[in-house]
């Protein structure tokens, strides 16, 4: 069963959303082939019926190869389909004209034949024309233009007042119905497609922003000194050249700040290497929430932590939360974290949604947090536990000293 449906659980929000739409559009092309057939049953077989079978099945399937193609415009992958779009209009004007043609003459003899060969050629390719237009405006016009075009045909072929108006309000009603239908889908799917563009722009954002303030920390410890630095050299070269003795006083004090640059360095990549626990959980819930998801963070922990358990479990939560948001389409996360006495100390990250195979090639992050936390003997599982659902866990023995302070 899980291989039956994994086509559609591996697929994004926006992938099941397209596909959703196009299969409602192939939908309409079978309706649409259906309504043609039975409005022809009337009439039986014979030269007429015969005739308009196949300009009806080209209709038919230009309409679907239209409605296809201008998704594909409406989402950035293709140039709009003009072509097709001026050919699927021709097309349909003039089989309504000639059915309207025929009816008048009487080579269609049963009245039912006629509006309802009209109606739903017009109404079916009104929803594929809808598609390729860029305006509101314009969609909305398709409608009322259609209706009025269909009922004025009726009256210039012959066809009495109330049959012409019979028509327009068919033809009105039926691709007003089809022309929203379509437009609301075509926006729809644009706007899924974006929301899922600007999450991943979120998480790269946060990558970006992450860099940005390293290297601001990292400036504004370096700049300071490296310009000391060079401006004691110069003074210690000028005093060498005139052997005196100052130049030594000068370059120790190079080596001195140099030393202390050293060290500086090294405290703002153990600080940025560092993660708080309590402040990741707390990220995490704030930034799978704004995402949309139901996140509950759960601490069962009585005592405290030590600083180096807190690092690590704190990178496993802001690797996980990253891990959430850029696969899957998870609904709901958990994050609970238990620490019984004289346990072990657990973390659980589990989330819905999760393809059941993975997309590529695994990366390094959780790589990374295995080694960290096997500087703590401690161990991390990650995969499905079925149902679409994907866990985190991580252990490690016996690690309750002190620092967490927070309850979330």
């Amino acid at each position: 069963m899980s291989k039956l449906t994994g086509w559609w659980r591996n697929r994004s929000s926006a992938a099941k959303v397209e596909l959703y739409t196009r299969w409602s559009l192939h939908l309409f092309m079978l309706l649409e082939s259906f309504s043609v057939l039975f409005g022809l049953v009337p009439e039986g077989l014979g030269a007429v019926t015969g005739a308009l079978l196949l300009p009806l099945g080209a209709q038919i399937a230009l309409s679907g190869v239209v409605a296809s193609k201008a998704l594909d415009w409406v989402l950035g992958r293709r140039e709009r389909p003009v072509r097709l779009a001026v050919a699927l209009a021709a097309l349909t004007i003039a089989l309504a004209v000639a059915v309207l043609v025929l009816r008048s003459v009487g080579a269609v003899s049963h009245a039912g034949v006629a509006p309802s060969l009209v109606v739903n050629t017009v109404a079916f390719a009104s929803g594929s024309l809808t598609l390729t237009l860029a305006r509101v405006r314009h969609m909305l016009c398709l409608a009322p233009v259609a209706g009025a075009g269909a009922g004025a045909v009726a009256l210039a072929v012959g066809h009495p007042a109330g049959e012409a108006a019979g028509y327009t309000i068919g033809v009105l009603l039926t691709c007003g119905m089809l022309v929203l239908a379509c437009g609301f889908s075509s926006w729809l799917l644009k706007t899924v497609y974006e929301l899922d563009r600007a999450r991943e722009l979120q998480a790269q954002l946060a990558v970006a922003q992450e860099r940005l303030r390293f290297g601001r920390d990292l400036h504004d410890v370096m700049g300071r000194n490296l310009a000391v630095i060079a401006l004691k050299s110069e003074l210690a070269v000028q005093l060498a050249r005139r052997e005196r003795p100052e130049a030594i006083d000068q370059m120790i004090e190079v080596q001195r700040i140099a030393g202390e640059s050293q060290r500086e360095v090294r405290e703002v990549v153990r600080g940025y290497r560092e993660a708080d626990l309590t402040v990741e959980l707390e990220g995490a819930r704030g930034v799978l929430s704004a995402a949309g998801m139901d996140c509950r963070v759960e601490v069962e922990a009585g005592g405290a932590l030590r600083p180096e358990v807190q690092s690590a479990l704190g990178w496993v939560v802001r690797e996980a939360a990253t891990n959430v948001l850029r696969h899957g389409d998870a609904r709901s996360c958990v994050i609970r974290l238990t620490a019984p006495d004289g346990g072990a100390l657990t973390l659980v990250v589990e989330n819905d949604g999760a393809p059941e195979a993975p997309a590529g090639p695994p990366g390094s992050g959780l790589a990374g947090l295995r080694e960290r936390l096997a500087a703590l003997d401690g161990t991390l599982e990650a995969g499905p536990v079925g149902g679409g659902r994907f866990r985190l866990l991580a252990r490690i023995p016996g690690g309750r000293l002190r620092g967490l302070e927070a309850r979330a």
